[in-house]
């Protein structure tokens, strides 16, 4: 279940009844931490993107609705964590586990930085963006290009098409 956070997609999207909401989270997580969470591909062309984009000086964070931690260790599987400043997710308790909060958290560790704009696979990030007046690039090589664009992000649909875009947002 990409996009939106456990709590509220277990609820809402699979209709987990409320009470059994913290247990359905706890054994997914068990699943997912005992490894699935590596289970993962990065996309062709990110690599260049990131490396493009801290060469022109861009500082780079991410901002997730997955537990920071998980989001620390796929990164770090990945090879990419030292591509980016800082990471900023949801926390375990579930106290922290909206897009809007994480950018927050992201905004305030880069204060006075340059525009900000949130590039982003799900409508989740394009309403986070919105929730901080910031402008929303949706990843079309991604899940879901067409949620993106009728959540209004502006649609990249390669990561090369990235920089070009952030111009003109």
């Amino acid at each position: 279940m990409v996009g939106p956070p456990l709590q509220d997609g277990f609820a809402l999207v699979l209709g987990v009844p409320a009470d059994d909401v913290p247990r359905a989270v706890a054994a997914y997580r068990a699943h997912y931490s005992a490894g699935a969470l590596l289970d993962v591909t990065v996309y062709d062309g990110v690599r260049d993107l990131l490396a493009g984009l801290r060469a022109a000086g861009a500082v780079l964070a991410v901002a997730t609705s997955k537990p920071e931690p998980f989001a620390v260790r796929v990164l770090e599987h990945t090879g990419l964590r030292d591509a980016f400043a800082s990471v900023h997710g949801a926390t375990l308790d579930g106290a922290v586990r909206h897009k809007d909060q994480v950018v927050a958290a992201a905004l305030a560790a880069h204060p006075g930085g340059a525009r900000p704009v949130l590039v982003g696979d799900r409508e989740h990030d394009v309403l986070g963006a919105a929730a901080h007046g910031l402008p929303c690039i949706g990843a079309g090589w991604g899940p879901a290009p067409d949620e993106l664009r009728a959540a209004g992000a502006v649609i990249a649909a390669t990561p090369a098409q990235v920089r070009g875009l952030l111009a003109d947002v």
